[in-house]
């Protein structure tokens, strides 16, 4: 197995997250978990390796990946998105509670869900309670968390003009990689 992955093959990636089923349409046959990633990006549908990547990668790991995927496209953010990643930052560096909280409630609130937006849910989706401090606890469902980078990574992506778009996809993909071998 790879460090710091949770996952040997690519198989049993999608066989503990029924909703990476869900979200990918390509499937495995052998691969390791890297190498599926690698299959991902060199498919007609190269987007699915950020997706499968938001999965592959710890909780906490997804979110600075999606936090600097999306930082780096910061020129095409609004200072709410960069405000959102900060939020998000601060989780990963400090990852307690109270950080978590803040990027939870602090997103829940944005009137529109940007790409850092969706960053700062991944963060508040990351573990403790969905629910506010007087409600009975409600631990959000572990896909929320690869979901949200998907959609962050994704969505600034999207900002991303046409004939620049293939690079920047892989040099996120890159970044993963980086992320999942450490």
């Amino acid at each position: 197995m790879e460090p710091g992955l949770h996952f040997a093959t690519a198989k049993d990636l999608f066989e503990a997250f029924h909703t990476a089923g869900e979200d990918i349409l390509a499937r495995p046959v052998n691969e390791t978990a890297l190498e599926f990633l690698t299959v991902l990006h060199k498919s007609p549908t190269p987007e699915e390796s950020i997706t499968y990547g938001a999965y592959l990668l710890p909780r906490r790991k997804a979110v600075w990946w999606g936090h600097q995927c999306v930082k780096r496209l910061g020129h095409l953010m609004s200072a709410e998105d960069l405000r959102m990643l900060d939020l998000a930052e601060n989780w990963v560096m400090e990852s307690e509670e109270p950080q978590r909280v803040e990027a939870l409630t602090e997103s829940l609130a944005a009137p529109d869900k940007s790409p850092g937006v969706w960053i700062a849910l991944a963060a508040g989706w990351s573990g403790g309670s969905m629910a506010g401090p007087e409600a009975p606890r409600v631990a959000p469902p572990p896909y929320l968390t690869p979901r949200a980078v998907n959609a962050g990574i994704l969505g600034a992506l999207a900002r991303v003009d046409n004939k620049h778009r293939a690079p920047t996809l892989k040099g996120f993909v890159d970044m993963g990689i980086s992320l999942a071998t450490r």
